[in-house]
């Protein structure tokens, strides 16, 4: 079984900073893209950013300069640290993982269950 948790979430005023945490755990042989997404309410999920396991990463424009992702191979952890926050920052950040279980497994995503961002004075 693998397991993915998100962490860090919280309240935090407008033009604060906070960083969120994802962690992977469990049966696993390697994991590939992690990212970033997130949903406020009455909206898609939308995807924020992600990184390679090589470390080469991508973001949605509208957080790019505010956002970093970043990750620990070893420790098999993705972050999001996110700066100059805004109230429409606001959502449920959910973590995603690309992840084979041994070294003959398909290619599988997992994704934890969400961390609560709130952004407001």
């Amino acid at each position: 079984q693998v397991q993915v948790v998100e962490s860090g979430g919280g309240l935090v005023q407008p033009g604060g900073s906070l960083r969120i945490s994802c962690a992977a755990s469990g049966s696993i042989f390697r994991i590939y893209t992690m990212g970033w997404y997130r949903q406020a309410p009455g909206k898609h999920r939308e995807l924020l950013a992600t990184i390679a396991a090589g470390g080469d990463t991508n973001y949605l424009e509208s957080v790019k300069g505010r956002f970093t992702i970043s990750r620990d191979n070893a420790k098999n952890t993705v972050y999001l640290q996110m700066n100059s926050l805004k109230p429409e920052d606001t959502a449920v950040y959910y973590c995603n993982a690309e992840i084979r279980r041994w070294i003959g497994d398909s290619l599988n995503e997992y994704w934890g269950q969400g961390t609560q961002v709130a952004v407001s004075s």
